[in-house]
C-alpha cells in the first residue's frame, strides 16, 4: 500500500454545518485560503441543500464559484442530495460532487426524508448525470457501523450497500462512522472485508471523535490498508440530523498521526494552526484536536523535532 495519505478536508462543509455561529462568505473563503496555504488540496467545500434545513450552507453557490475562480488547481467537492442540488452545483461550476446513502432506515428518513432504497435510486440517477457531465463522484455509505436511532449495524448490511453503490461506478466510496460510535476492532474488520471486495485505493473513511476513538479508529483503518481519510480543521463538525454526533476527526490530529508513522500527507502541520486559531476567534471558543495542548506546550519549548 501507499506510504502517502490523502487528506480529504470536510471542515468548510461538515465542520460548519452544525455550528450556531453563522459565518459569512468572506469568512468561509478566508478559511479555504488558509487550508490551501497549509497544503490541503481536496476540500469538501459546501452542500447544496435548502437554506432552511442547513442555514450555514445558504451561500453554497457563491462559495463554490468564488473558490473555483480563486483556486483553479484545488479539488473542491459539493455535497448533493437531490436534483435541485445537482442543478445548483452545476450552475456554480462544480466539477466534483458527493452523494450519500444511509444503511439505516430511520436515519435515512430523518436525514433526507427518504427510504434507503429511494435514496439509492436518487443517487443512481445523479450518478448517471454526473458521468454524462464529466463530474467526479464520491458516495458516502452513512451509518456504516452505528445508527443513532437503530444502534448497531450488522456488517453484512453495510457491505451489501457498499457493493451496490460501487457498481454505479463511483470514483470514491467513503465509509462513514456518522456519529462516531464505532470501535477500532469493528473499523478494522469492516475495512479489511471491503478492501478484499473493492479497490482499496478508492475507499475512504469518514470518522468522528465523539467517544475519543477517532485516532484509534484511524489507526485501525490504516492497518487495514485505507489511505484516504476525511478530517475537519479544529475537529469541528456534526450532523444536524444525527443526535450525539460530535466533531469530526481533527485534521491536525490526522496529519500528526501520519507524521509519527512516517506517512506523507503534503500538509504543513504548523500552518494548520493559523486556521485553527482563526476558527477560535470566529466560533468564540477554543477549538482544535487532541494534539492542541501538546502543540501549545511544545511551542513554548526549544524545538525538539522538525515537521517536514
Amino acid at each position: 500500500m501507499s506510504d502517502y495519505i490523502k487528506v480529504y478536508e470536510v471542515g468548510p462543509r461538515d465542520g460548519l454545518q452544525n455550528e450556531a455561529t453563522l459565518l459569512d462568505t468572506k469568512q468561509k473563503n478566508q478559511i479555504v485560503d488558509g487550508l490551501i496555504t497549509a497544503g490541503l488540496q481536496h476540500i469538501e467545500l459546501t452542500s447544496f441543500v435548502h437554506p432552511k434545513a442547513v442555514p450555514q450552507m445558504a451561500d453554497a453557490d457563491v462559495v463554490m464559484a468564488d473558490n473555483l475562480a480563486n483556486h483553479p488547481q484545488t479539488d473542491f467537492i459539493g455535497l448533493v442530495f437531490n436534483q435541485r442540488g445537482y442543478d445548483r452545483a452545476i450552475e456554480a461550476g462544480c466539477r466534483a460532487m458527493a452523494f450519500g446513502v444511509a444503511v439505516s432506515e430511520t436515519f435515512s428518513q430523518k436525514n433526507t426524508n427518504r427510504t434507503p432504497q429511494k435514496a439509492f435510486d436518487v443517487t443512481r440517477s445523479l450518478m448517471e448525470q454526473a458521468k454524462r457531465d464529466g463530474v467526479w463522484t464520491r458516495v458516502y455509505v452513512m451509518t456504516a457501523w452505528v445508527c443513532p436511532f437503530e444502534g448497531y449495524i450488522p456488517p453484512h448490511r453495510t457491505i451489501a450497500l457498499a457493493e451496490r453503490l460501487w457498481e454505479l461506478g463511483v470514483d470514491e466510496l467513503a465509509i462513514a462512522d456518522t456519529i462516531g460510535f464505532a470501535n477500532p476492532l469493528d473499523v478494522g474488520r469492516l475495512m479489511e472485508r471491503l478492501g478484499r471486495r473493492l479497490d482499496m485505493n478508492r475507499l475512504a473513511i469518514h470518522l468522528h471523535d465523539t467517544q475519543v476513538l477517532g485516532l484509534a479508529n484511524a489507526t485501525a483503518a490504516l492497518q487495514a490498508g485505507v489511505r484516504i481519510f476525511d478530517s475537519s480543521i479544529g475537529g469541528l463538525g456534526g450532523c444536524p440530523f444525527a443526535p450525539g454526533a460530535a466533531g469530526n476527526l481533527a485534521t491536525e490530529d490526522l496529519v500528526f498521526l501520519a507524521y509519527k508513522l512516517g506517512l506523507g500527507t503534503g500538509v504543513d502541520f504548523e500552518k494548520l494552526w493559523d486556521v485553527v486559531y482563526l476558527m477560535d476567534k470566529w466560533m468564540g471558543r477554543p477549538v482544535g484536536g487532541r494534539i492542541r495542548s501538546w502543540w501549545e506546550s511544545y511551542c513554548r519549548m526549544e524545538p525538539l523535532i522538525s515537521f517536514v
